[in-house]
C-alpha cells in the first residue's frame, strides 16, 4: 500500500484517532525503513540498511530523499526475473516508484532472511536486509545463498546475518 502525507491528512481528525485506537489494541508492530540520499545525490541508502525484527511485524518504507525517488523492490523472480533473496514461502513485493514522503507498508510472516533493493539504485547499492526471527525459529529459511545475481558491491554492503540480528539494526553510519 502507497501512503502520502496528503492523504493522511485527509482523513480528518476522527478518523485519525479512530485509526490510532484501533492500532494500539492488539497493536501491529511496525518498523520504519527510510530512503535517504545526499544533497547532491551522489550517494543513495535505506537507513537502516539491516533490520532484524519479529515475524508478523510491518516494514514501513518511507521516501525521507527530497531528491529521488525510490522503491523498496524484494529479490524475487516475480520482480524482473530475478533469483529468490526472500523466504521461499514468503509473498514477493515491489513497492513501485515512492516520491518523496510516500511510503510503502509489507507484512512479513515468514522466518528468514529478505534481502531488497531500489530499482533505479541497485548499482549504486541501495539495498537492505531484514531478518525475521532467528536461525533456530520453525520454518527458518535464509536464500541468500545464490550470489551470481547480484554485483560485487551489492554483497559488501548487505550485513551479515548474524551482524543484523546482534545489533536489531545496521545504520548506514555505523557500518564497519
Amino acid at each position: 500500500m502507497i501512503c502520502t502525507r496528503r492523504q493522511t491528512i485527509w482523513l480528518g481528525g476522527g478518523a485519525i484517532a479512530s485509526l490510532a485506537a484501533s492500532r494500539s489494541v492488539g497493536a501491529q508492530t511496525v518498523a520504519e525503513v527510510v530512503m535517504r540520499g545526499s544533497a547532491r545525490g551522489e550517494r543513495v541508502w535505506f537507513d537502516p540498511f539491516g533490520l532484524s525484527v519479529t515475524s508478523g511485524t510491518t516494514i514501513r518504507f518511507t521516501n525521507r530523499d527530497p531528491g529521488n525517488g525510490h522503491t523498496a523492490t524484494a529479490y524475487h523472480p516475480d520482480n524482473y526475473d530475478r533469483k529468490r533473496r526472500i523466504p521461499e514461502l514468503a509473498t514477493p513485493w515491489d513497492s513501485d516508484f515512492l516520491l518523496p514522503d510516500e511510503y510503502f507498508e509489507v507484512t512479513l510472516t515468514v522466518p528468514g532472511v529478505y534481502d531488497y533493493y531500489c530499482l533505479p539504485h541497485e548499482m549504486a547499492a541501495m539495498v537492505g536486509r531484514v531478518v525475521v526471527g532467528t536461525p533456530g525459529d520453525v520454518g527458518w529459511d535464509h536464500s541468500t545463498e545464490d550470489d551470481d545475481d547480484v554485483s560485487d558491491q551489492v554483497l559488501a554492503v548487505l550485513p551479515p546475518v548474524d551482524k543484523v540480528i546482534a545489533e536489531g539494526a545496521v545504520r548506514w553510519e555505523d557500518r564497519s
